[in-house]
């Protein structure tokens, strides 16, 4: 009896000590916020980004007002490439008045990689109230030039020219500014000191063979276009017609219409291409040539009245009777299908008086 009722009081006081253990465990305090903090710092430490963003979240929604797990939160979400979340971390740090130029600097990039540019320009301004000291002048000058505001673009990447010569970018978007605003001469140099910073760029070169295109400067924008090519622009159609269009521009016919083919091996029903091709014959008094041509864009467009009138003018021009006669007759074909071309005739006409 004495062995049962020391047993049963071994039995009572274990289960005493495991309900006052069990009591412990669900009463003892615990700060929830710091605890997923810290847990996210760990697992920071250990290279778990995704994990230790998870334990930031949990953090913050237990306190939204730590300053020390929203910037965890915005460098977690950085990291993570989720900008726009690291974004709106950011601004809250200011509105909680943490207005440092680090900060500052922080979110006038993260505008500008996000393409806000209207934030991009407020954030710039207060990061150099805060610290003059700071560079922001590309990043003023570049705004103002996506939002199409030349005049500013090239006041303060003028100023990023003086902050930083060896930025290629600077000079190459103040060529473009004066190229958007169709003023060529002045953006010449500039293109020039961007491919002298930068002589790897090909698309630059490439854009100042089509600026000097539309100048009129045959010569060079051939010399352009072909440099880039060198430089290993990418050969597609865009490049191949422009390259022919220069070379045709320069009196190269035959490089020309080379490339013009180059293309027509990839669209082989290109009407655009077809009829620049048989123009270029034309023009250069190769008649039976640009017959064929015109005849394949026929093909592809039986109604093409256009392309039979100028067939009909090919003929004439090859001369001889017999020719003459076809010629004539297939223009006053196109004429009915197109009475518009009337004038064309007319304006040949005088043209020949």
């Amino acid at each position: 009896m004495l062995k049962y009722f020391l047993s049963f009081c071994v039995l009572l006081t274990g289960g005493v000590l495991q309900s006052q253990t069990a009591v412990n465990t669900v009463y003892v305090p615990v700060d929830s916020a710091d605890f997923f903090l810290q847990k996210g710092l760990t697992e920071k430490q250990n290279g778990r980004r995704m994990e230790s963003l998870k334990n930031f979240e949990k953090a913050v929604r237990y306190d939204s007002s730590s300053k020390a797990i929203i910037t965890e939160l915005a460098a977690a979400y950085h990291d993570l490439r989720k900008y726009n979340n690291s974004l709106l971390m950011y601004k809250k740090l200011i509105s909680m008045g943490d207005a440092n130029p680090a900060l500052y600097k922080q979110v006038m990039q993260l505008c500008y990689q996000m393409k806000q540019n209207e934030e991009v320009i407020v954030y710039a301004q207060q990061l150099k109230k805060l610290d003059p000291s700071e560079k922001v002048s590309y990043y003023l000058g570049k705004a103002n030039y996506e939002m199409d505001n030349y005049g500013d673009a090239i006041k303060f990447l003028n100023e990023a020219a003086n902050e930083d010569p060896a930025n290629a970018e600077v000079p190459y978007m103040i060529a473009r500014s004066y190229a958007d605003m169709m003023n060529y001469k002045l953006a010449i140099p500039f293109f020039k000191k961007a491919i002298e910073l930068d002589p790897a760029k090909n698309y630059w070169i490439y854009e100042m063979g089509l600026i000097c295109y539309a100048m009129h400067d045959d010569k060079n924008a051939l010399k352009y276009i072909l440099e880039a090519g060198e430089k290993g622009m990418k050969r597609d159609n865009d490049y191949l017609e422009n390259l022919a269009i220069a070379y045709l521009n320069v009196g190269n016919l035959d490089s020309g219409v080379a490339m013009l083919n180059e293309i027509l091996k990839r669209r082989p029903s290109d009407m655009n291409i077809l009829n620049m091709v048989a123009e270029a014959y034309y023009y250069k008094g190769k008649f039976d040539l640009a017959i064929e041509y015109w005849d394949r864009v026929l093909e592809y467009d039986k109604e093409n009245a256009t392309a039979l009138y100028m067939i009909g003018m090919s003929y004439q021009k090859k001369g001889g009777k017999e020719n003459t006669e076809k010629g004539i007759t297939l223009c006053d074909k196109a004429i009915e299908l197109d009475p518009s071309l009337a004038n064309l005739k007319q304006k040949k006409m005088m043209a020949g008086l």
